[in-house]
């Protein structure tokens, strides 16, 4: 294909993924108070628990709070849609071999997205809300404005799907040759001191929080070695394998260790 062919291809994903997430978004919009009420759940039960209540202080801030998790469910929930209009796109670039190993990440990457979005809205906000409900001086009404609870539980939840990514990530790295599971293996204890540094600056100062998001890092770290371990290496051995390169450099080697040999006779 020429320049102009790649860029009108390049043009055509790009307007299917605009019409994708427009669509998306209108209906997440109209769907608005449903995602809203599903968001509000923790805080509501934890408020309910302690006393307390939700509002909001302007008067366009829940339609701005709505529109704002319309955005973040649109790009959720459409992204195996734009995700295969990207794929599309970079398909007819790729080798056989290369089409089977990228296509699984996409529907893993997409799975790993949604346990870490249920992983933060079932276990880490509930936590989360109460210790914070609970911790300091008691007696006190909690009064939550509803667009920045809303905006930052958005980020939240995506910031975890992209963090349950890691295992995928390794799977990547470990096929592109850069980790194995030998230096994965090496680096475990600074991995895990990382993520203890990242769960006690994202979590509140108690240790049952703290633990509530380094356990499942670790877990999905511990995951991430198997994979290489399990996928990688076996693939990346019968690759070699069977690559008539490496026969024939293989064949080179041993023609040279002859050639010393013979000399040095």
């Amino acid at each position: 294909m020429s320049l102009t062919e790649h860029l009108e291809e390049l043009r055509s994903a790009v307007i299917n993924i605009v019409v994708i997430l427009f669509v998306t978004f209108m209906i997440c919009y109209g769907k608005g108070e449903i995602l809203v009420e599903w968001l509000l759940g923790p805080l509501r039960q934890a408020l309910g628990n302690e006393g307390g209540q939700v509002v909001y202080l302007g008067l366009l801030d829940k339609v701005l709070a709505q529109l704002q998790v319309a955005f973040w469910s649109s790009i959720i929930i459409s992204s195996p849609l734009w995700f295969y209009q990207l794929w599309r796109f970079v398909k007819p670039g790729l080798y056989d071999h290369e089409i089977k190993v990228v296509r699984p990440f996409i529907f893993v990457g997409f799975i790993l997205f949604c346990l870490g979005v249920a992983f933060g809205q079932f276990i880490v906000f509930p936590l989360t809300f109460e210790t914070l409900m609970t911790f300091g001086v008691g007696d006190i009404e909690a009064t939550i404005s509803l667009k920045e609870y809303l905006v930052l539980a958005s980020k939240v939840l995506v910031f975890l799907g992209i963090v349950f990514q890691l295992p995928n990530v390794l799977l990547i790295l470990g096929f592109m040759g850069i980790v194995t599971k030998y230096s994965l293996r090496n680096m475990r204890r600074y991995v895990f001191v990382g993520f203890a540094v990242l769960s006690a600056m994202l979590t509140p100062p108690d240790p049952y929080t703290m633990l509530a998001l380094w356990l499942p890092l670790a877990f999905l770290f511990e995951v991430g070695i198997m994979a290489v371990a399990i996928i990688v290496h076996p693939y990346l051995a019968r690759v070699h394998r069977d690559d008539p390169e490496d026969e024939e450099d293989q064949d080179k080697d041993k023609d040279k260790e002859q050639e010393e040999e013979g000399e040095k006779a």
